[in-house]
């Protein structure tokens, strides 16, 4: 009986190191498509910051690949002093905490009575939000209603178009969705009205659905380029991604002909670089202090409904 057990514990432990083989095989596999992938997204950013550091005469010949060649910081001091720059980098921080905030006060607003089954035409209004966010009145159109508004060439119209997105009040009316109703019917007992409610009570119960859809617009606000392309011709408020864009597609010449001499060592593709790597630093300060919120904030919020 012993030595029959023993050759079902050999056979099972067979099976084991069988299919723990077939695991370490899998995860193999994961990692390396995944650090393929990471690769993929580095490799191109640290060729920025090699072309930012590099000397004119590296960047030119061609010499600069993922490490610099010649280190030299003219290229950064350029960048800090240029004013456009610094003004279009105060103006994205500003539009980027003013439209983050907007957009989610009144996205949450529209997600809480729309989470309520007891709301009067709630299919109805839900079937309108999504229909919008699948079709668009299209570019003419939406140009003309904001010329009309007198918003063109104003600092309004690059949040106020977009400070609802369908897609994010949908993850976040179904985490209020997932939430206890027994939490709300206790609030009423105690008198509370709906705003007290959901200021009190449903808001700080979501703090990881609402740092994540917080952070969706944040980005989207830092990214956007179009909307400022679109509505903004006055220098004065156009946003850093504008001038990034603006940066990239202008001659050397043009570029470099207001501060030749603080780019003596610096070529218009290092400076370019400086740029773009200066403009990403403030967005990606705030990802590790939200990061934390991601999972459970996209998850919750997705799968409920």
């Amino acid at each position: 009986m012993d030595h029959k057990k023993a050759l079902e514990g050999t056979n099972t432990t067979r099976g084991v190191i069988q299919t723990s083989f077939s695991e370490k095989c899998f995860s193999v596999f994961n990692y390396a498509f995944f650090i393929v992938m990471g690769l993929t997204t580095l490799l191109p950013f640290m060729n920025l910051i090699a072309k930012s550091l590099s000397s004119e005469g590296a960047v030119i010949s061609g010499q600069v690949g993922l490490l610099p060649v010649g280190v030299q910081f003219e290229t950064y001091k350029y960048v800090l002093q240029d004013s456009m720059f610094l003004n279009s980098l105060k103006v994205s921080i500003f539009l980027t905490v003013v439209g983050t905030a907007c957009s989610l006060f009144l996205t949450t607003l529209t997600a809480y009575p729309l989470s309520k089954y007891r709301l009067r035409g709630r299919k109805g209004l839900l079937l309108i939000f999504v229909f919008t966010m699948l079709f668009s009145g299209g570019l003419i159109p939406t140009y003309l209603l904001m010329q009309n508004l007198n918003l063109v060439n104003s600092f309004p119209v690059l949040f106020l178009p977009a400070m609802v997105n369908v897609y994010n009040m949908l993850i976040i009316k179904n985490y209020f969705e997932g939430l206890p109703d027994e939490l709300e019917e206790s609030a009423k007992l105690d008198g509370a009205g709906n705003i007290r409610i959901l200021v009190s009570v449903i808001v700080p119960l979501s703090l990881p659905v609402m740092a994540t859809i917080g952070l969706f617009f944040a980005v989207a606000f830092w990214n956007d380029y179009f909307a400022a392309m679109i509505y903004i011709t006055d220098p004065a408020i156009k946003p850093m991604q504008l001038y990034l864009k603006e940066l990239l597609v202008s001659s050397s010449g043009d570029f470099l002909k207001d501060n030749v001499d603080a780019a003596i060592n610096a070529t218009p593709q290092s400076i370019q670089a400086s740029s773009i790597l200066l403009a990403t630093i403030p967005i990606l300060l705030v990802y590790p202090f939200l990061q934390k919120y991601f999972v459970k904030g996209v998850l919750v919020g997705s799968v409920k409904g």
